[in-house]
């Protein structure tokens, strides 16, 4: 508790017995049993002096005959409204002259006033008074104007005698004996609300400055709103019953049996007592009176700073609060002050293991959360740490309330992390005064993701790789890495490296857990997919931890340079390729192959270099077949060889035929003479040698087949270098050149023999690819006719289908000739004559010596103006 106001005699030992009071400004009115009626100035004693000087201005005696039971002042009308010998009256404020008495209200047992401000249109200030006065069982409701109280609702009938009233809106709330209800003024519905409980003797209801109504039940003040509906939980109770209340906020005054009480609502704290045995109260004008039949006391607020000072010791920080926003002083200290609160008070919510709370308030507080990580145990660099200080001892935090704390931690964190990203600005404050407070964006931003990567770490680490994957992550590296560490989060690390560019240590890390037993970064799949990332700017990195990973898988490791990656895509091939063949030729081959089938590389170099490696390779698993192959075996055809020889050999076939980016002159010279004879002859093809190549199909490998394949391919009439392929392939079947012409003088024992069969059948075949003459000029003189019989009757139809065909193109060309003339004379019938006033429809100009076109309509533009040829212009 602490003392909220001070208690200040006024009057003492007044001769006449008080019955009612009530005050406004500095003037307090007193009501006698006598009937009657004192008024008194009350002055604020002088700096030094401890007095009030109390004045009795003036005293009505003849006021009223019988005692003045109730008093109301409406200083705004200068009104003075009055129940006495049960009748209502209402007397001039100033001269306390009756101006009217209301003998409609004969009976009254009590009444309550209401007055309205609304502001009009032109914001001036129009007090509308209202009253509702209890007649026996009845109530009467009027409206004050021109002097006089009008009726303002047809009078209510009550199923009691009121012992309280209370507005509230367009509502009155009503205390019999036994219970309260609340009637609608404007329809005179009621609603009950509850009883009064069976030990108050009277209803006691109050109204609030908020629109709401505090209705005591026993020991306890129920809170309730014009409608009538509970506002609060929890009611206000007592110590006693209370006689009144007032509010003044943020306090209510309760007139009790034996002493004054003072609490307040939110939060419910009994604030003071004080031993006072008082029967009326009455507030007004910012002062509060307390009266006994014979005294009167003034109960005055002790200063607010004092009272703050008084609320912070005891710890009561949200009663702090509400009384520092209410002083008035300039907005700047006002401000200032309320942070102040609000800072302890988050610190004493810190300290009651209530953290969320706590957090909240610091971020709407924009404290700096250096000083609020500061309050969590091992969370800042320890020579940090040590320079903060706080209000008074921090908690032990551990096991679950550590937990807790740091999830509330978190949502801080995050908030501040949030607002960080979008101010160009940072304003924080300390906890206490003298606390050093980061004022760099940047280093704020370090210190909060790094405590949050140590928060999820203890928390939920499952959070920790995502945040490090943030782009705008700001983690302190070294912090972080000896965080990591300690809990062996090595896949995180390896986040962090990564996103801070360290990719040598990130690389080494990864080589050293590669071979650890167990570890989630085990073998090479890792230290891969890193690598493909890097990019063309780390290339030395790649080709330095590369190495380890070819060594366990050439396979997988040259998916660091084959991955459809646009990283990967990136890297200089000329490099790579340098430095996989410098490893091993064997990376070298399925790399091109990778660049020249797969991205489609057309650099000539590669596709060179492929095939020097593939005949390197094929070379020399030749020799070592060639050494373990059985003596007697027959021969296999090229590429159908067993083992990694017949595979390598199909895959060099297949590269001279289908690349088309090699040069054959520098691949032909490597390629040895008494060996891949079919190589060789693709070769010799690409060169446009097809007589030498032939001759290797025809009297080497003996494969007519691959011969007239051969042919099929090159075969182009409108070439000249090709047009009589077929011509030299029946050359070799009949007459066989020289072994030294072929370059194969070394592999024949004699000269090659003549093929009349095969030779025949190609004529007959092919007899519309083989010149004719050439082809009776290559064939012996003993050929007889009947064995050429065929090939003349297809050479006959070939030539009379050509001929065919050529007479029905003519014919073709006659008559689209004919229509074209026949076109050109319809259009040139028709005469355009050009006149000086010819005018041109789009431009509206002379088209003159001008160019113009005419649409099929007759219209006439000029060429330029001709925007659409199919769709003449219409008249504007």
């Amino acid at each position: 508790m602490h003392d909220a106001y001070e208690a200040t005699p006024i009057l003492e030992k007044l001769p006449l017995k008080i019955e009612s009071i009530a005050c406004y400004d500095d003037i307090l009115l007193v009501g006698t049993k006598e009937g009657h009626l004192l008024q008194y100035r009350i002055k604020k004693p002088r700096a030094g002096d401890t007095k009030y000087d109390v004045s009795l201005e003036r005293s009505n005696k003849s006021f009223s005959k019988k005692p003045i039971s109730q008093l109301a002042v409406i200083p705004e009308l200068f009104l003075l409204i009055s129940l006495s010998d049960n009748v209502v009256s209402v007397h001039d404020l100033t001269s306390f002259g009756q101006m009217v008495q209301l003998a409609k209200t004969k009976g009254a047992s009590l009444f309550e006033v209401d007055l309205q401000k609304p502001a009009s249109l032109s914001g001036e200030v129009q007090p509308y008074l209202r009253m509702c006065v209890a007649v026996k069982r009845k109530l009467q409701l009027m409206y004050w104007k021109n002097r006089d109280f009008h009726e303002l609702q047809t009078d209510l009938n009550l199923y009691d005698i009121p012992r309280a009233l209370a507005w509230c809106k367009d509502s009155v709330c009503v205390g019999f004996k036994r219970d309260y209800f609340l009637i609608k003024v404007n329809t005179g519905e009621s609603k009950e609300l509850f009883p009064t409980g069976s030990l108050q003797p009277e209803p006691v209801v109050t109204k609030l400055d908020d629109n709401m109504l505090l209705l005591s039940r026993d020991k306890m003040s129920i809170f309730i709103d014009a409608d009538g509906n509970p506002v609060k939980n929890q009611p206000l109770t007592w110590s006693d019953i209370p006689f009144d209340t007032v509010h003044d906020p943020p306090y209510l005054i309760a007139v009790l049996p034996k002493y004054i009480e003072i609490r307040t609502m939110e939060p419910p704290l009994l604030i003071q007592s004080s031993e006072h045995k008082a029967r009326y109260i009455c507030t007004g004008s910012g002062y509060i009176y307390i009266a006994s039949s014979n005294h009167i006391w003034q109960l005055n607020s002790v200063p607010v700073t004092i009272q703050i000072k008084q609320l912070l010791q005891g710890k009561e920080f949200e009663l702090a609060l509400r009384l520092a926003d209410m002083t008035e002083e300039p907005e700047l200290e006002k401000h200032t002050r309320i942070n102040h609160i609000k800072t302890l008070y988050a610190f004493h919510l810190f300290c009651q293991h209530r953290f969320e709370e706590s957090m909240q308030i610091f971020v709407k507080l924009e404290t700096d959360p250096s000083n609020v990580i500061g309050m969590y145990p091992n969370l800042l660099p320890p020579e940090f740490r040590n320079q903060l200080e706080y209000p008074e001892k921090l908690p032990e935090l551990e096991g679950r309330d550590l937990e807790k704390a740091l999830l509330a931690l978190i949502d801080y964190l995050t908030e501040k992390r949030r607002v960080l990203m979008k101010d160009k600005e940072v304003l924080t404050t300390a906890i206490k005064e003298g606390n050093k407070t980061v004022k760099s964006k940047d280093q704020l931003s370090q210190i909060i993701d790094t405590t949050l990567l140590k928060c999820y770490l203890e928390t939920n680490d499952a959070l920790v790789a995502p945040l490090l994957r943030l782009k705008d992550n700001k983690c302190h590296v070294e912090e972080s890495e000896r965080s990591l560490k300690k809990k062996e989060k090595f896949s995180e690390l390896i986040i962090l490296y990564e996103k801070k560019g360290l990719h040598d240590k990130a690389l080494q890390l990864l080589m050293k857990q590669a071979a650890r037993p167990n570890s989630p970064l085990g073998g090479y799949e890792k230290t891969v997919q890193y690598l493909q990332h890097l990019g063309a700017e780390h290339l030395n990195l790649i080709f330095e931890y590369a190495k380890w990973v070819l060594k366990q898988s050439a396979e997988d490791g040259l998916k660091i340079f084959t991955e459809d990656l646009p990283e990967v895509e990136s890297l200089p091939r000329d490099k790579i390729f340098q430095y996989l063949e410098n490893i091993s030729k064997d990376l070298a081959i399925p790399y091109l192959e990778h660049i020249i089938n797969n991205c489609h590389d057309k650099t000539e170099e590669f596709h060179n270099s492929l095939g020097h490696l593939l005949r390197e390779k094929v070379q020399t698993l030749m020799q070592e077949y060639i050494r373990s192959r059985p003596a007697g075996l027959p021969q296999v055809k090229p590429g159908k060889e067993p083992g990694e020889l017949g595979r390598y050999r199909s895959q060099l076939i297949e590269f001279l035929n289908c690349s088309m980016f090699y040069k054959p002159e520098k691949l032909l010279t490597r390629f040895p003479m008494d060996g891949f004879f079919e190589e060789r002859a693709i070769l010799l093809g690409r060169l446009g040698r097809h007589e030498q190549a032939l001759g290797i199909y025809i009297h080497v490998l003996k494969d007519k087949n691959l011969a007239e394949e051969y042919c099929m391919n090159y075969y182009d009439k409108s070439q000249e270098g090709n047009k009589d392929v077929y011509a030299h392939l029946l050359k070799m079947y009949l007459q066989p050149p020289e072994p030294s012409t072929l370059g194969l003088s070394s592999y024949f024992d004699s000269k090659p023999r003549t093929d009349k069969e095969a030779a025949l059948g190609l004529l007959e075949c092919h007899a519309g690819k083989i010149d004719t003459a050439k082809a009776l000029d290559l064939l012996p003189p003993t050929t007889k006719v009947n064995e050429i019989l065929t090939y003349l009757e297809n050479v006959l139809e070939h030539k009379y289908a050509s001929k065919h065909q050529c007479q029905i193109l003519k014919s073709l060309l006659y008559a689209e000739s004919l229509q074209v003339h026949e076109q050109r004379m319809f259009y040139e019938k028709i005469k355009v004559v050009i006149s000086d006033e010819k005018i041109c429809r789009v431009c509206k100009k002379r088209i003159g010596g001008s160019f113009f076109a005419r649409y099929p309509s007759g219209i006439i533009v000029h060429y330029g103006c001709c925007k659409d040829p199919k769709e003449a212009p219409f008249d504007s």
